[in-house]
């Protein structure tokens, strides 16, 4: 009798086959009829199967040739799937509001969360992601080092679910996992390229302080009485380290140096 073999890739993809899981991943990313929804790594179908149940525009990811050419066979009289046969680093997401609940590939995942609330924040609503649990912990962790995990918070609400048992996938993972929910916070507008480029720079600039008391930093970019008024209006703890701050402090400061420093002074990052 023929072994069958177990889907092991390049980019740390272990498949979900735990239908507790799934259900809650869609339930959580509030999944209706007329949503675009993105299964990225969606490998032989299984999350993607029950995510046409609930949506008639699912577009399903996969890079693996194989698992291309069983998805197709699988949906192959299914119009409410789109099998989109490419790495999701060359994919071109769509140009109006979709969700996402997928089993990331572990080894994408900075990049994933990149382009979902940084690269395409103008339309990536909401989702569930399944993702390894350290880097997981490290994005919802509210003390910040990295500056796309501060603009991540920014605008969007992150929270783990719960961890995952290796046993829900397969082939199991040696490292844990966890399920992640992303909501696109309601105050959140349509900021545009330029801004949101101009707000990322600005949190490289205070990030590369990380470790430095709030008042000190705020001095390379404000005046003395400047730093005072940030203080009393944003609540700021100016002796404690930068990293400290809240994404909503991040913000304010920055909407503040907009209208007080000139431009000239204002960070350049990218």
């Amino acid at each position: 009798m023929k072994k069958r073999s177990l889907p092991v890739r390049f980019t740390g993809q272990h498949f979900t086959i735990d239908t507790i899981l799934i259900k809650d991943a869609i339930r959580l990313a509030d999944v209706q009829k007329k949503d675009i929804v993105l299964d990225i790594g969606a490998g032989s179908g299984f999350l993607t199967a029950h995510l046409v149940k609930h949506s008639t525009n699912v577009i399903a990811i996969e890079n693996d040739n194989r698992l291309v050419s069983e998805l197709r066979s699988k949906f192959r009289t299914n119009k409410n799937v789109v099998i989109a046969g490419v790495d999701y680093r060359k994919f071109l997401v769509p140009q109006k509001s979709f969700k996402v609940v997928s089993n990331i590939p572990f080894a994408l995942t900075s990049e994933i969360l990149k382009s979902l609330m940084y690269t395409n924040i103008e339309f990536f609503n909401q989702g569930c992601v399944i993702m390894q649990l350290e880097p997981a912990q490290k994005l919802v962790r509210k003390k910040y080092f990295n500056p796309h995990i501060v603009f991540y918070h920014t605008f969007f609400e992150l929270r783990v679910v719960y961890e995952l048992n290796p046993e829900s996938f397969m082939p199991p993972p040696t490292v844990k996992s966890a399920l992640v929910k992303i909501s696109k916070k309601k105050c959140m507008n349509n900021i545009g390229v330029v801004m949101k480029e101009k707000y990322l720079s600005f949190l490289y600039f205070m990030m590369k302080f990380s470790d430095f008391p709030s008042r000190t930093v705020l001095k390379k970019l404000f005046r003395k009485q400047q730093v005072r008024d940030l203080e009393e209006r944003y609540g700021l703890a100016l002796d404690n380290p930068i990293c400290f701050m809240s994404a909503e402090q991040f913000l304010g400061c920055f909407t503040t140096m907009l209208t007080l420093v000139p431009t000239d002074y204002h960070p350049n990052h990218i």
